[in-house]
């Protein structure tokens, strides 16, 4: 008898219907790949929906096997677009999680689902993702664990998270390959047409400056450096914020979370990539225009913040035939 290996969803207050409908149909179509070797002894992938019951409890809603018996192997949280319920309505789901975890399953996350994930207070000490723009929160309100909002997806044994709304894919393919082998993973993925190749989401990231710390002399300095940040010393900081150097440095990082450097870096690789996105200036006018005098240290800077080099970004996001006229003017550069 073919062996079952069921996945559970779990349906909590705001979870979004479509991806987990979505990794329903992304495993069924895993099924379908598996069963076309059936020399390998495949086991099925059985997928269930669990949502809050008239009764005030947890019960399965949907199930691609009713009737059929097995244990949990992965309990999946997907992701959340509005905001999460109260703690007291998520404690019968966060006591759900633990049940499960207890029993053996492996915990997953998509997205703002981590949050949910971190209150049944499993992931102490562990490394984690969410989406970037929810990274700075998280962290925060769960300062026991650990948030790399630059993975896409972190797997740690039995707690597998993922960052973006999107990521749902990425993780459904993570399970697809720890559970049916890689084989099955790359036909799904090639079926779906899916990039299996995905492992970051820092690209995406935006800097968000955080501005309502209450400190009026960083603040200042903030909305200076927000006009221009190209040619600034750390003197000149201190100088329009009205402090001493080293009084302004503790300020600073203890205001924003970054150096004053740091800070800089991420204000000019935000407008880099505003102008690699919309204009079709060469990677080398962008270094000047951003504050670099070196277009070489600009790429190697760049590359590290974002996690794709200029070019590559250009071709990712920036417009149609930019990545052309660039190309060309590095071409004819190395001839030279």
């Amino acid at each position: 008898m073919t062996p079952l290996l069921e996945i559970d969803i779990l349906l909590y207050p705001g979870a979004q219907l479509a991806a987990a409908h979505g990794l329903s149909d992304l495993f069924s179509v895993a099924n379908r790949m598996a069963a076309e070797h059936p020399g390998a002894a495949l086991p099925v992938l059985r997928t269930r929906h669990f949502g809050a019951d008239a009764a005030g409890g947890i019960s399965c809603q949907l199930d691609s096997h009713p009737g059929a018996t097995g244990q949990p192997s992965v309990a999946i949280l997907p992701p959340c677009l509005g905001p999460l319920p109260a703690d007291e309505t998520l404690a019968p789901f966060t006591a759900w999680l633990g049940q499960r975890h207890a029993a053996g399953a492996t915990l997953s996350s998509v997205c703002a689902g981590a949050y949910l994930l971190a209150r049944t207070g499993l992931l102490a000490g562990r490394v984690l993702t969410t989406h970037w723009s929810l990274a700075r929160d998280l962290g925060e309100r769960f300062p026991e664990l650990t948030v790399d909002a630059d993975k896409l997806v972190v797997d740690d044994g039995d707690i597998i998270t993922a960052g973006g709304v999107m990521a749902w894919t990425d993780l459904g393919l993570a399970l697809v390959d720890r559970l049916l082998g890689p084989t099955i993973a790359a036909d799904t993925a090639r079926f779906l047409v899916l990039d299996l190749t995905r492992h970051s989401q820092q690209y995406f990231r935006r800097f968000t400056p955080v501005l309502t710390h209450g400190d009026e002399a960083v603040l200042k300095v903030q909305r200076w450096l927000q006009r221009d940040a190209r040619h600034v010393s750390l003197a000149a900081m201190a100088a329009e914020a009205g402090l001493g150097e080293r009084t302004f440095l503790r300020r600073f990082q203890q205001a924003t979370g970054l150096r004053p450097t740091e800070y800089c870096q991420q204000l000019r690789a935000a407008k880099a990539r505003e102008l690699l996105e919309l204009t079709n200036r060469t990677v080398d006018q962008i270094a000047w225009d951003v504050g670099y005098q070196d277009p070489a240290a600009f790429r190697k800077v760049f590359t590290r913040m974002v996690g794709l080099s200029p070019m590559d970004y250009r071709k990712r996001f920036g417009p149609r035939g930019a990545g052309d006229r660039s190309r060309e003017v590095a071409d004819g550069a190395a001839l030279l």
